[in-house]
């Protein structure tokens, strides 16, 4: 009797016809014009030596391909090599906007980190001062204690300057993925896949996925991994289960998801990913499916 009590207890109500239901904490938003943003002095120095080190590199050196560029605060980490300018990825890179909610114990670990590295690279400061960026010593020295050291970590060349077209930092699909808006281990794909591989499909409900091979490069299957698929979608709870699960969740090689991530792999037509490898026109490479 008592769980036939308890049960009573909290069944929901009848709901009663042409009678309004309605939360008592409905959820809100505000979409507000952002404020002005002052490129603070830290920034501006930050991008122009930037510009000067890309300037410097050959094409195939540049870290994201040719610019236009955007500066992506992402944690760059630029050193100067035997080997040139190159340009390493912070442990963490701090978001403009997220400074203000950054401990600045935990921002000046980013700065001894920082200078341990430039430190294994002796060329990095005096080239820096050669190229009119004579606050990188002072930067990497000075422990950060308070919001003000944290805004000009956040704004400085070993934070700010990850350079990036417009559509790589905060590009929407389908023309683009953008670091600001899809997740980073499926995102940092875009930089090194196979031109002819298509990262990124669309859904039968119009979302996107990220996408990825089962198996190497001219195996012949053609069967896709979802590797990101938008929370609350038939994808997303998909590849949520197959995670609790510790599976993956694969599409086959005759979906059309299957067929446009390698279309540009198989024979045009084909019904599936998977096959027999076809000669590529224009300079007579042969590719497969993986």
């Amino acid at each position: 009797m008592a769980n036939d009590r308890a049960a009573t207890a909290t069944k929901p109500p009848a709901l009663t016809f042409g009678k309004t239901e309605r939360e008592d904490h409905p959820w809100e938003i505000q979409l507000v014009r952002h404020p002005d943003r002052a490129e603070s002095a830290q920034f501006r120095a930050a991008k122009d030596v930037t510009h000067k080190i890309l300037r410097e590199m050959g094409r195939t050196e540049l870290p994201y391909g040719p610019g236009p560029y955007e500066m992506h605060h992402g944690g760059s980490l630029w050193v100067k090599t035997s080997g040139g300018w190159r340009m390493y990825r912070a442990r963490v890179g701090i978001e403009w906007s997220m400074q203000f909610c950054a401990d600045p114990a935990k921002v000046d670990r980013l700065r001894q980190e920082a200078a341990d590295l430039v430190a294994a690279f002796p060329d990095t400061l005096p080239a820096l001062d050669a190229l009119g960026y004579k606050r990188a010593r002072k930067l990497l020295e000075t422990p950060i204690t308070d919001a003000k050291g944290v805004a000009a970590w956040t704004d400085s060349l070993f934070n700010a300057c990850v350079p990036l077209t417009t559509g790589n930092h905060q590009g929407i699909l389908p023309k683009a993925a953008g670091e600001h808006h899809y997740p980073w281990p499926v995102k940092g794909a875009d930089y090194i896949r196979y031109d002819d591989f298509n990262l990124w499909v669309t859904l039968p409900d119009g979302t996107h996925a990220g996408v990825a091979p089962v198996a190497a490069r001219g195996s012949g299957d053609g069967h896709l991994r979802i590797v990101h698929a938008r929370h609350g979608t038939p994808a997303g709870d998909a590849l949520a289960k197959a995670q609790r699960r510790r599976q993956m969740a694969v599409l086959p090689p005759d979906s059309p998801m299957a067929l446009e991530a390698f279309h540009q792999q198989i024979a045009p037509g084909a019904r599936s990913a998977s096959g027999r490898p076809r000669a590529r026109g224009g300079h007579g490479a042969t590719r497969r499916t993986g």
